[in-house]
């Protein structure tokens, strides 16, 4: 959360250009991040990236606050973005056939290469999970958002989320037991390194 968001937020829904720009500057690359897990493609996920902040933007003003993080909103206004952007592909686009390289945000030449094969192997086991399932693992682990504003970002109860992120981990363990070289602790290696 960024310091003295609620006050930035007040500044941001009466209009003022300069409190938004402090909202983008923060939750920028934590969307883009969201985004591009979510679609694969660098160029893709800059303009839906680029949609969320234009959306938000536009809609600021009518921006209530309700107990949440802005970011929830952000994320909401996020999902919606993806789903539409699927819509109008209505193309079957694999996160498998992603270029790897779009989801470093920054890169570790002297990292670990069992680390890195472990992180891919678990990137795409969460690519092939049902989209409500990817969204519950990239908010909660790789955001590391509480139960709470993962659901007011997915529009969901806690404990809505809470089976979600139940069954979502279930099927990644029953996907991941047949790699005998990773174990499931990789989960807990999502960082903003590995995406």
């Amino acid at each position: 959360m960024l310091d003295g968001e609620e006050k930035i937020v007040r500044l941001a829904v009466e209009g003022d250009s300069s409190a938004f720009g402090l909202l983008y500057d923060h939750y920028n690359a934590m969307i883009y991040r969201f985004v591009i897990i979510k679609v694969g493609s660098r160029e893709e996920a800059e303009d839906i990236t680029h949609q969320v902040f234009l959306s938000a933007w536009q809609k600021v003003k009518t921006y209530k606050q309700r107990g949440y993080p802005f970011s929830s909103w952000l994320y909401q206004i996020a999902r919606n973005q993806v789903i539409d952007h699927y819509r109008a592909k209505r193309g079957d686009i694999s996160l498998e056939k992603a270029d790897p390289e779009s989801f470093a945000v920054s890169v570790d030449h002297n990292a670990d290469i069992t680390k890195k094969m472990q992180l891919e192997t678990v990137r795409v086991a969460v690519a092939k999970l049902k989209p409500d399932y990817q969204d519950v693992i990239i908010l909660r682990f790789v955001e590391d958002m509480s139960l709470r504003e993962t659901g007011a970002a997915l529009k969901k109860s806690e404990g809505a989320v809470k089976l979600l992120q139940h069954r979502a981990i279930s099927e990644l363990k029953e996907m991941l037991s047949d790699e005998s070289s990773i174990t499931f602790q990789s989960l807990s290696t999502f960082s903003d390194e590995s995406f």
